[in-house]
């Protein structure tokens, strides 16, 4: 029986402080209800085992060709905490000898050790959240590592045996100029890494910084932000990267297989609170109570049979919004178009059993003859004019 492919995402919600911009699912372990920081990482990696190995029934029809642990900062567990974690996760699944392991690590968390304790684990790619080399700027963000302390972590991945390494960079942040931007970025490419992921600032409702007027009027105008965005790519592309989705350039061959299945419509599994997944056609989340998740993960290891441990582990999760024809449909186009590549006429028919040109046929057409997209032989991409208004033109994707 040929099984079939399936991504693992692993949610690790703590980080040494939550920067001001995050609005990911998190909590910084100094916070007033964490103080209890050791206990409460322990009974947390105990029931993201327990959880995993509730889905050891898929072992026999899926191999697992991508796994993610993100957050978060992952780099923030204690010794063996990960190796653990992949143990379990080895014994649930089948796992493939070429799979894609990635770890999200931040500056500051990231020792030698841990970088070889990751490497022992079979991890092959880390991602590396530097956000910018300017120190004034990092502090404007909150984060907790300098410049240096960056570099001393992308020390220690590299002498640990990482050659797969992704660093991340945000551009338009508070105080940052186009020197300042281009700065980092050249710091950044002068490292060789594998990977870089070149976001724009979004200022998120309910974070610290959305809340904060001083620093919002020290974000950079639409003009600058518009100069870093074109900056990156042309800099980036020079040096030797090729862009394959709107925010991401890898050296060839290095591309983010997980990321890319999110983008393309492919099964993923997610564990821990908050985790999202997309398995059998059904989007469906875990609960973000970390109490609640400890609680039923920890009563589903005394259940005996199958069935009751499934029932239980059902408990933490909630079926999203449905994921109906038409919704898949306008996430497949959302997202495929993201990627430089586009989609695919005949993938689409494959997956939706209906032409791509019966249901978007006026919006392609419109956006092919005003030169914001291509038709390449049925593979539908954006222009680089469409690339730079993307949001806009995604949005006439939607089904009625």
């Amino acid at each position: 029986m040929v099984k079939r492919r399936l991504g693992i995402y692993i949610h690790i919600p703590f980080c040494a402080r939550k920067c001001i911009y995050c609005d990911f699912l998190s909590f910084g372990v100094d916070a007033q209800n964490y103080v209890n920081w050791n206990g409460l990482r322990k009974d947390y990696i105990n029931a993201l085992c327990i959880e995993l190995l509730s889905c050891k029934h898929l072992r026999d029809s899926y191999i697992v060709d991508t796994i993610f642990i993100g957050g978060g900062t992952p780099s923030i567990l204690m010794p063996g905490d990960i190796e653990k974690i992949m143990d379990t996760l080895r014994l649930a699944f089948s796992v493939s000898k070429n799979a894609e392991i990635t770890i999200e690590a931040n500056p500051g968390t990231l020792t030698e050790s841990k970088a070889a304790e990751y490497i022992h684990a079979g991890i092959n790619r880390i991602s590396i959240g530097l956000q910018s080399a300017n120190d004034e700027e990092l502090a404007l963000l909150g984060r907790i590592h300098n410049y240096d302390q960056f570099l001393v972590s992308y020390d220690n991945a590299r002498e640990a045996g990482f050659e797969n390494i992704n660093i991340d960079l945000i551009s338009a942040v508070p105080g940052q100029t186009l020197h300042t931007y281009l700065n980092s970025l050249e710091k950044v490419m002068k490292l060789k890494p594998a990977h870089i992921s070149a976001y724009s600032l979004i200022v998120e409702d309910g974070t610290p910084l959305a809340e904060n007027d001083r620093l919002l009027r020290l974000i950079p105008d639409e003009d600058t932000d518009r100069k870093m965005y074109e900056a990156t790519e042309r800099l980036l592309i020079s040096g030797g990267y090729n862009r394959y989705e709107i925010s991401n350039y890898a050296r060839p061959g290095y591309e983010c297989r997980h990321n890319i299945k999110y983008w393309t419509l492919k099964e993923y599994i997610g564990f821990g609170i908050g985790a999202s997944s997309f398995f059998n056609q059904r989007r469906f989340s875990n609960t973000q109570d970390m109490d609640e998740y400890i609680r039923i993960m920890t009563a589903a290891s005394k259940c005996g049979s199958f069935e009751e441990v499934s029932a239980c582990v059902n408990n933490i999760r909630h079926l999203d919004e449905a994921a109906d024809t038409g919704h898949l449909m306008e996430e497949f186009m959302f997202l495929g178009l993201r990627m430089t590549k586009g989609v695919s006429a005949s993938s689409f028919h494959k997956k939706f059993n209906r032409s791509i040109y019966e249901v978007y046929g006026q919006v392609i057409d419109r956006y092919v003859s005003s030169g914001h997209l291509v038709n390449n032989k049925g593979i539908i991409s954006f222009t680089k004019k469409g690339l730079d208004v993307s949001n806009s033109i995604l949005a006439d994707f939607l089904l009625d």
